[in-house]
């Protein structure tokens, strides 16, 4: 099973378990934490960098995998993402590396689990296309 799939079947049924107990004070922070990454006066891709650079800062692997699987949903260019790991080491300093260490290999490893699944992705799109429209796609 890869480290991506892992971590976030973990975090799904972690996060069930938790929610089954019903607390009202652990749903009203998780409804927080969701309601603070969603869009306003910043974008989403704005807010990920931000909960990305201060979960390097605070040294949260489990949050640094969240963020940068966030970050990559959103479409960030290496460029991109390479400058919010700048922003977080200079912030925090060398304990930080290792850390970055992590988050550059998960990175790596979303970015080609995406290559392998891009063609699959890709045909099942090209298929619905045609069954909705009868031809394909206008290049």
């Amino acid at each position: 099973m890869s480290q991506v799939t892992e971590f976030n079947e973990y975090r799904q049924r972690m996060n069930a378990t938790i929610l089954a107990a019903d607390n009202k004070v652990i749903k009203r922070f998780f409804n927080l934490d969701t309601n603070t990454y969603a869009a306003g006066a910043l974008d989403v891709k704005t807010k990920e960098m931000l909960g990305l650079a201060c979960s390097m800062v605070l040294r949260c692997d489990d949050c640094i995998k969240y963020h940068v699987g966030k970050c990559f949903e959103e479409k960030l260019t290496d460029e991109e993402i390479y400058e919010v790991f700048a922003i977080a080491n200079i912030i925090g300093g060398s304990i930080v590396i290792p850390h970055f260490r992590r988050a550059v290999e998960y990175w790596e490893i979303l970015k080609s689990e995406a290559g392998s699944g891009a063609r699959a992705d890709e045909q099942a799109d090209l298929a619905a296309h045609k069954a909705a429209h009868g031809s394909e796609p206008a290049a």
